[in-house]
């Protein structure tokens, strides 16, 4: 059997497309969704990604608001601009991007944030409202992940479902959207016994742990479908000048994962660039919530 690749990059643009259909649908009431993203300090792989955010945010017809603060930028102040964003009706989103600085205790920055302009879907509130089945903000990655595997199953009623992985981000969210897909769901991680066998009997496997290539093609069900959240840079020999040479794998083993899955999701190229689709969706979500607009259809959960 050879897996059925999902494309995430593929995926991710048909949702930005979309967005952008319905903030042009917005835009004609009035009403312009607007994000803002909060960078304390000067971390390389977290200012990327802020630029691709802003930059994706403005193609897609959104407002983009960014603050980059110095990384010696006292908690007060940083709980100060939060408060002012919280109450600027012009911005529906808000994201402050982690990890801060030491000296910064981000979950008081995470529980300052308005609920209803939680994009990241962190809020205790929002953590709340999605483990009671309530209407709330969803973490993003997850958001992704759930988005594809309805695309490809349709329903996922019935379905045994696998969590590998019990973080706050990613794991423990998972596990709630697949219960509201009427998935029977279990939560793996690293104690769990017998992992190779709770593994094997799953028709959708989500692995969340971080550990490179830890899940072999021998644990996965024929015909499962795998997403694989992980993103690890290991060891891959040494260039031509000597230098160290690097790539991306995720946390499964991806060519004995794809013999036996009946879909799967690259790494990179999978997960990853939902993420950003997601954040996107879920402030036009948090723009209509907060101006009593029609929410689009399959943009949330």
């Amino acid at each position: 059997m050879t897996a059925t690749i999902i494309d995430g990059k593929a995926f991710a643009a048909r949702i930005r497309a979309q967005v952008a259909q319905e903030v042009t649908r917005i835009r004609s009431a009035g009403v312009t969704p607007g994000l803002a993203v909060i960078l304390v300090g000067e971390d390389p792989a977290s200012a990327v990604y802020v630029r691709n955010k802003g930059k994706q945010t403005v193609e897609v017809g959104m407002e983009s608001f960014e603050h980059k603060l110095p990384a010696d930028t006292p908690e007060a102040d940083l709980l100060d601009l939060i408060a002012r964003l919280n109450a600027d009706p012009a911005v529906h989103g808000i994201l402050c991007q982690l990890p801060v600085p030491d000296h910064i205790d981000a979950d008081k920055v995470l529980a300052a944030i308005d609920p209803a302009k939680d994009v990241d879907g962190f809020h205790i509130s929002n953590v709340g409202l999605l483990a009671t089945g309530q209407k709330a903000m969803v973490p993003c990655t997850p958001l992704g992940c759930l988005m594809m595997l309805r695309d490809h199953h349709g329903s996922l009623s019935g379905l045994d479902a696998v969590v590998l992985g019990r973080s706050n981000i990613v794991g423990k969210p998972m596990a709630q959207l697949l219960l509201g897909d009427s998935c029977t769901v279990t939560i793996a991680h690293s104690r769990s016994k017998n992992l190779a066998e709770v593994v094997r009997r799953a028709d959708i496997v989500v692995a969340a742990v971080g550990r490179p290539e830890m899940v072999p093609g021998d644990w996965i069900k024929p015909g499962a479908t795998v997403i694989d959240v992980g993103i690890n840079r290991i060891d891959a020999g040494f260039k031509d000048d000597g230098s160290p040479r690097t790539r991306l794998v995720g946390d499964c083993d991806f060519d004995s994962c794809a013999a036996v899955a009946g879909a799967i999701t690259p790494v990179p190229g999978g997960v990853g660039p939902m993420t950003i689709a997601c954040l996107l969706a879920n402030t036009l979500t948090a723009c209509c919530r907060a101006n009593g607009l029609e929410e689009p259809e399959g943009l949330t959960a």
